[in-house]
């Protein structure tokens, strides 16, 4: 956040320190301190013409991208800068909606995009109010760890360890749950199957075994429902794994009540759902594992891409000569290209002759003869000959950084429908949860009893 001014001799925390461009004579001033004035919710409006800057003081969170537009339409848009974020624990609508809600909140946001699918949110805010940092750790503290991705070194993406851990959790679920089910609902499906278990192991017996397995399951596979859904819906920000904790912890504990406590729960409602808890936990998660693998897709193009970038660079500085990684590269540096190296930044070759092969760039498969003078491109292959060439662009500057900030932004971008639905799949979890309560309310006043009350708001 910018330089807070002080009003009234107190500092204001909420101020705005914005940076203007275009911004020439007095006249200018005068256009910009008007527009901003304009700006419904916008306090105290301060410009200096010598700072190029203009101070906001206690602005509504809400009037960022109005304050933005109303510079622009004036013709002295303000200096913004883009931030993206890694946010992890994103698991439905409900929690992309939330995550924009709380980025847009913070003072100096722009504009906020949440991509589910990607775990990324790309955030527009004014140069200087407010850190990338920041904006991390107001996802984080509303439950959601997220990182900063610098451009100039993509990440390592996730989703394919992701994808095998919960394929991992789902065959071990599905292997607990299985017996559960077949012995709770087989009688359902052949009846000799609830005779058969009477006979042998006794139905009390079955209880207790289906206690065990489920038990296991939650504590298990399904614990990941509990240690995220618990501290949101405490939070009083439920969302999908919130559903499925109440739904299979109230199953699983009154299950346990009849199979331990008999004596509590009136004789024509005695009866377990461990099947209940075992199953949805089961389902929950092959949903999250089959989107786990679809979203793993859509990082192939980027992975190939980030695959065209050699790890480290033969860099010659000071006279010594070393292989160092990309991070550390400065423009200037005399970089070694021996023969069949990728070339490993943007740069000018300064010595040697080569036929490069730069089909990743242009698409044609014969190779361009190189000498000095001649620009290479960071990420195309080097021929025969040897090259030294000099640094002209490093990090995200390079035409391969560019490359993959722009298909990264592509997969990350939103079509105008999906605003729409994730505004109501925002108040789905809530609107399920009003139900649930609702309808545990009326059968208490028109049912036979609290246990039928209880089992209609859990199926709900």
């Amino acid at each position: 956040m910018g330089d807070t001014p002080l009003i009234n001799g107190m500092p204001d925390a909420r101020s705005l320190t914005i940076e203007i461009t275009g911004m020439t004579c007095a006249g200018c001033v005068g256009r910009v301190d008007k527009a901003l004035r304009a700006v419904e919710g916008a306090g105290h409006v301060a410009v200096n013409f010598a700072t190029q800057t203009a101070q906001v003081v206690a602005p509504d969170t809400d009037t960022s991208a109005e304050i933005s537009q109303a510079l622009a339409a004036a013709g002295y848009p303000a200096r913004t800068r883009d931030v993206t974020l890694e946010v992890s624990a994103m698991t439905c609508a409900s929690c992309v909606g939330r995550v924009d809600r709380v980025l847009a909140a913070v003072p100096g946001v722009v504009s906020v995009a949440v991509n589910l699918a990607t775990q990324q949110a790309q955030v527009r805010v004014f140069e200087g109010a407010v850190s990338a940092q920041d904006l991390a750790d107001a996802a984080t503290n509303a439950g959601y760890a997220a990182r900063v991705l610098d451009g100039a070194t993509p990440r390592e993406d996730p989703r394919a360890d992701e994808a095998r851990a919960l394929s991992r959790q789902v065959m071990s679920a599905a292997v607990l749950a299985l017996p559960v089910f077949a012995m709770e609902m087989g009688g359902h499906v052949f009846a000799p199957v609830h005779t058969w278990i009477g006979a042998t192991i006794g139905h009390g017996t079955a209880w207790v075994i289906q206690f065990v397995l489920t038990a296991l399951i939650l504590i298990g596979p399904g614990a990941v429902f509990f240690r995220r859904g618990i501290p949101n819906l405490l939070r009083g920000t439920p969302d999908m794994n919130a559903l499925v904790a109440l739904g299979a912890g109230a199953a699983f504990a009154f299950s346990c009540v009849a199979t331990f406590a008999p004596q509590l729960v009136p004789g024509a409602a005695r009866a377990v759902y461990f099947e209940s808890a075992a199953v949805i936990v089961v389902l929950i998660l092959l949903g999250r594992w089959m989107e786990a693998r679809a979203k793993g897709r859509t990082g192939a193009a980027i992975r190939a891409l980030v695959g065209l970038r050699p790890k480290t660079a033969r860099v010659v500085r000071d006279g010594v000569t070393a292989d160092l990684p990309l991070e550390q590269l400065r423009i200037g540096d005399a970089l070694i290209v021996r023969p069949g190296e990728r070339i490993a930044t943007d740069g000018t070759v300064m010595d040697g002759t080569s036929a490069v092969d730069e089909a990743m760039i242009t698409g044609e498969a014969v190779p361009v003869m190189k000498h000095a003078g001649d620009v290479v491109t960071g990420g195309t292959v080097n021929g025969a000959g040897a090259l030294t060439v000099r640094a002209e662009r490093v990090g995200r500057d390079t035409v391969l950084a560019q490359i993959i900030a722009m298909v990264e932004q592509a997969q990350g971008a939103k079509l105008p429908v999906q605003a729409v639905v994730d505004r109501i799949t925002m108040w789905f979890v809530p609107v399920v949860l009003i139900l649930a309560a609702l309808t545990v309310a009326v059968w208490l006043l028109v049912g036979p009893s609290v246990t039928f009350a209880l089992v209609a708001g859990v199926s709900v």
